[in-house]
């Protein structure tokens, strides 16, 4: 079959509003439009994407599948239309995109000082995309932390961060001044394999509700102080690498390559400032 990116704009808009009435609205359609489209694309795929009931719908296991796919596809083709409309205005554009707790600012500063004339946009990465962004055209270059999927791109370490225990206040371990790994045996850990948050505010909500702990970056630990978390040392929690990660063979002539020589040593020297401090 070919793909029809608007049928498919529609299913996103139903699978994340839930109801065929909302998502109507968003996309300033009729619902009777929206319902034919929707029927029409479950024929040409040849599965039900959703399970419907009176009031809402449901994803079902192609749905969710088809959900994941979709949101790299319409990620990809607009990144491509973007770049198309920048080439015919003559337009450079730099999009850096970064890890949650990790700071940028200090490259962009030593980059737009040397190139005013490049547009530069940051993108903050959520925990389960890391290495996307850099593959469907969404950004130029990232500055990750480690893991992630690293085939296919270029990698420079730039340093090490420990993570630490977040815990409720009301946790049996919340009064110990350390932890070892083994202390959080047999504790539900909120990670990514486990259950997806979509943004730090819903993880450190759902652990302070006493729904399970986290392991995090120390760097994430400054802006995200609550009275009812506390976030304790791992003692033996090896620390993850930190890295700027570009697409092989995309760092060519050109402000990629103009920002990772000006980047890497403004990122290494602030990360060492940092681990210094701590």
């Amino acid at each position: 079959m070919d793909l029809d990116l608007r049928k498919l704009r529609y299913f996103v808009a139903v699978a994340e509003h839930g109801r065929f009435g909302l998502a109507a609205e968003a996309l300033f359609i009729a619902q009777p439009v929206l319902s034919r489209q929707i029927r029409a694309f479950e024929q040409e795929l040849g599965c039900a994407p959703f399970t419907r009931t009176t009031r809402s719908v449901e994803l079902t296991a192609a749905g969710r599948q088809l959900y994941e796919e979709a949101q790299r596809i319409t990620a990809t083709v607009g990144a491509a239309l973007e770049r198309v409309r920048e080439a015919a205005r003559g337009e450079q554009r730099l999009v850096v995109a970064f890890s949650p707790g990790l700071r940028v600012s200090e490259a962009i500063r030593a980059f737009t000082a040397r190139h005013p004339h490049v547009t530069v946009d940051v993108l903050p990465l959520r925990w389960w995309e890391q290495d996307a962004p850099l593959r469907d055209g969404r950004a130029h270059v990232g500055y990750l932390r480690r893991p992630f999927d690293d085939a296919g791109l270029r990698t420079v370490p730039i340093g090490r961060e420990t993570k630490v225990a977040c815990l409720p206040v009301t946790h049996p371990l919340a009064a110990r001044s350390s932890l070892t790994t083994a202390d959080l045996d047999g504790e539900p850990v909120l990670d990514t394999r486990a259950r997806r948050t979509y943004t730090l505010d819903e993880k450190f909500e759902l652990i302070a509700a006493g729904q399970g702990v986290a392991l995090v970056p120390v760097s994430i630990t400054g802006s995200y102080s609550r009275p009812d978390l506390v976030y304790l040392p791992v003692t033996d929690f090896p620390p993850v690498e930190t890295c700027l990660a570009v697409p092989a063979g995309g760092d060519g002539p050109g402000p990629v390559r103009e920002f990772l020589d000006l980047a890497v040593p403004a990122l290494r020297q602030a990360a060492q400032s940092r681990t210094a401090r701590s």
